[in-house]
């Protein structure tokens, strides 16, 4: 079976160009989808380097974060009530000025040792105190520095010293 020559150049004009044209196309969508493929990948990374820059930030602000003011401070009068969340303690701190973001105090507090020991009370806490020295004493219990030891009342007594030396009774 041989091919009319004739036959054989109008297929090749007609169907040539269209194969061609598709071909065309056809790389170009490849082309296209690479495209794509590319952005979608860069914009996945640049995601996951920022949210990990964020949670890195915050993680880090969990343990480092510092008083609002330096001392001497302001204080402020707050009342604790029973039955109070973690989450309405750092709103209310928040809204009272002595902490800069309720959402880290929460944090702060549920990875302390002090989780679950905050007492219904007022308390006077000033804005030079770390979130850390606010739950302490809003636990009751002391707060130990490296020049001594500074109860919820203020008091302070020296570390090493018994408290009939401090007072100045032997």
């Amino acid at each position: 079976m041989e091919r009319d020559p004739e036959m054989s150049n109008d297929y090749a004009n007609h169907y040539g160009s269209l194969g061609v044209f598709m071909n065309v196309n056809k790389a170009l969508l490849t082309f296209i989808k690479i495209g794509v493929a590319i952005i979608f990948l860069l914009v996945v990374i640049y995601a996951c380097m920022h949210f990990s820059d964020v949670g890195f930030d915050f993680g880090y602000r969990i343990f480092t974060e510092e008083a609002i003011d330096e001392a001497p401070g302001t204080d402020i009068m707050v009342q604790v009530e029973d039955g109070m969340s973690a989450k309405e303690l750092g709103e209310m701190l928040e809204d009272k000025g002595l902490i800069r973001d309720a959402n880290l105090f929460v944090l702060q507090l549920n990875l302390s040792a002090y989780a679950k020991k905050i007492k219904a009370g007022v308390y006077t806490l000033n804005t030079s105190q770390t979130a850390k020295e606010m739950i302490v004493i809003m636990s009751g219990n002391t707060i130990e520095s490296t020049e001594g030891t500074e109860t919820m009342e203020g008091t302070e007594t020296n570390s090493g010293e018994s408290e009939a030396q401090t007072t100045g009774e032997q």
